[in-house]
């Protein structure tokens, strides 16, 4: 295994970031499908069969790993991970109210400060946090983020005010439901984090098999199953509810209105596969950290923060609002770079 370098590490980070930032956006492009067809599709590649695939490639012996590995780290790894998938609906819901920027800024930021207190916690180390040196710089990197996420949830509920007034809500943005789903998001996003500490023991046997840098992706594919589980159970039995499921198979009977299947599958595994991506830069950054590894999920949080703004203006989702709303935004923004520029820091 090639030596720790924080630098690198953070770099990776930031291609995780720019990877799930970007995962949804396919689903703007599929037709003829509903968000639940959508989502059990992209669940498919997402938290199954990617993770399962780059295990498979990376890990050595991964298939004997996962039977011989001790059974609470697997199981709590599993369970933690399922929870998590009521925050990945929560997550998507929130988009579908509040678009891309503000969902992952709220929910992403909460998940940012909760995902590494929270294993502190659970696994002691919470005191030592505050004295390690470096460790009260990169606290002050999550408390500017936190100041971060209040301005610009601030800038969401103006901006809902804007598009009201002038008639402009068509699309059904709705703040108050989104904030609601992105803390639920967020918080359950952090106890994915914790799923992937409790699986660590599973990449430590994938280290001393030869995984190297990619010891973390046979922990991943544990804690995303669980993930994969939840959804793929609470999707099929809405969609059976709801009368979508027939969304996957052709519309035979109106050419006019055929399902574009194949692209609309396509657009799936793309975004289940660009999610996955994200832990797989994760896994590998996190590595690279060395003795600062605590602080990987504040920083990679922050980046995906970062490039989730840049996808919202592109989508222009801010266009028709007040030049003091954006104003707002863009204090809110500048905040998040310093924070995670700070953590970066706290971590060299």
């Amino acid at each position: 295994m090639s030596a720790p370098n924080s630098l690198l590490g953070t770099l990776l980070h930031a291609v995780g970031g720019i990877s799930a930032a970007s995962c949804y956006l396919p689903s703007t492009k599929t037709k003829g499908w509903s968000w639940n067809t959508f989502w059990l599709a992209q669940s498919v590649f997402a938290w199954f069969l990617v993770p399962l695939l780059l295990a498979w490639l990376t890990v050595p012996n991964f298939f004997s790993i996962i039977a011989e590995a001790p059974s609470k780290p697997l199981w709590m790894a599993f369970l933690l991970g399922g929870i998590y998938g009521f925050g990945g609906m929560s997550f998507g819901k929130a988009i579908n109210n509040i678009g891309y920027s503000l969902t992952y800024t709220l929910a992403i930021g909460i998940s940012a400060v909760v995902g590494t207190v929270m294993p502190l916690m659970v696994f002691g180390g919470l005191e030592d946090f505050f004295t390690k040196p470096g460790g009260s710089i990169v606290l002050l990197g999550m408390a500017l983020s936190i100041v971060g996420v209040v301005i610009c949830g601030w800038a969401g509920f103006k901006k809902e005010k804007d598009i009201n007034a002038e008639n402009l809500n068509k699309a059904g943005f709705n703040m108050m439901l989104g904030l609601i789903l992105s803390i639920i998001a967020g918080v359950l996003s952090g106890v994915f984090n914790l799923s992937l500490e409790y699986g660590q023991p599973i990449a430590d046997m994938a280290a001393e098999n030869g995984a190297g840098n990619f010891e973390g992706n046979a922990k991943l594919v544990v804690s995303t199953m669980g993930c994969f589980v939840v959804n793929v159970v609470w999707y099929i039995i809405a969609s059976v509810k709801q009368k979508t499921i027939r969304e996957f198979l052709p519309n035979k009977n109106n050419k006019k209105t055929k399902r574009p299947l194949y692209k609309n599958w396509l657009l799936s595994s793309l975004a289940g596969t660009l999610w996955s991506l994200q832990f797989f830069f994760y896994g590998l950054g996190h590595v690279k950290m060395g003795e600062y590894q605590f602080a990987s999920w504040v920083l990679h949080m922050s980046m995906l923060i970062f490039f989730s703004y840049i996808v919202g203006v592109i989508m222009k989702e801010w266009n028709n609002v007040k030049k003091g709303t954006y104003t707002l935004l863009i204090i809110g923004l500048v905040v998040l770079i310093v924070s995670f520029c700070v953590t970066s820091y706290g971590s060299s």
